[in-house]
């Protein structure tokens, strides 16, 4: 019987994006740009959170939006209506950004007027967790509709995320959803992950998610 190689091809492909996202990391260092991946599933609230997210900010950053949608250009016409800068990326049917659609889509963007950037991920809890685009942080949203035992079915997002912004608050008596346990679990894969409880209709608890990410913003520019 003749001998054959097994060669792991997404192993060399993850390999290949990891290589192209400390690209567009150190670029974006030079430019003193703080990129943030935004995921979660589909539904769970990332356009919502992220147009409350910008209305706070927006006097003290310039900022700029990056859509990722397999189709349509309907959060990206929501972004605009907020006055900030955006783009619509459309996919081509793949289920996540990587490294090197980052960097196209920030080219096409330009980023030379910009403080932070948001890239709305693909809605989707598996495989925007395994690439790394380049980003400076990743932020991923829980929405209480979608049960606290998510970090039991999709580890690697909760693995992979600086921080867990748990969505939709305001209706957590109508479901059954425990925050200590989707915090305790998340944890146990994450101990650094940052839990913050917020609903992005009404507001609540989005004085404590937009403190920390103004203080990551700010440690990270000092060490540029």
């Amino acid at each position: 019987m003749n001998k054959y190689e097994i060669y792991d091809t997404k192993e060399r492909v993850l390999a290949d994006n990891d290589r192209e996202a400390e690209k567009v990391r150190n670029e974006l260092a030079a430019k003193n740009v703080f990129l943030v991946n935004l995921m979660s599933s589909p539904g769970a609230g990332k356009t919502t959170t992220l147009v409350r997210t910008i209305q706070t900010l927006k006097d003290q950053y310039r900022i700029g939006v990056m859509e990722a949608d397999v189709d349509s250009d309907v959060d990206a016409k929501t972004i605009a209506d907020t006055g900030t800068k955006v783009i619509q990326l459309h996919t081509g049917g793949a289920c996540h950004m990587d490294a090197d659609m980052t960097a196209r889509g920030l080219e096409k963007m330009g980023f030379d007027d910009v403080d932070v950037v948001f890239l709305e991920n693909v809605g989707n809890l598996v495989c925007p967790a395994e690439c790394d685009v380049g980003a400076a942080k990743r932020v991923m949203i829980l929405s209480v509709p979608e049960g606290d035992d998510k970090p039991l079915k999709y580890p690697l997002m909760f693995t992979v995320s600086d921080v867990m912004l748990e969505n939709k608050i305001d209706v957590a008596p109508v479901f059954d959803y425990d925050f200590d346990k989707a915090e305790a679990r998340a944890k146990q894969l994450n101990p650094k992950i940052q839990c913050f409880r917020i609903s992005s209709l009404k507001g609540d608890g989005f004085d404590a998610w937009v403190d920390w990410l103004k203080n990551e913003i700010e440690e990270w520019r000092n060490k540029r």
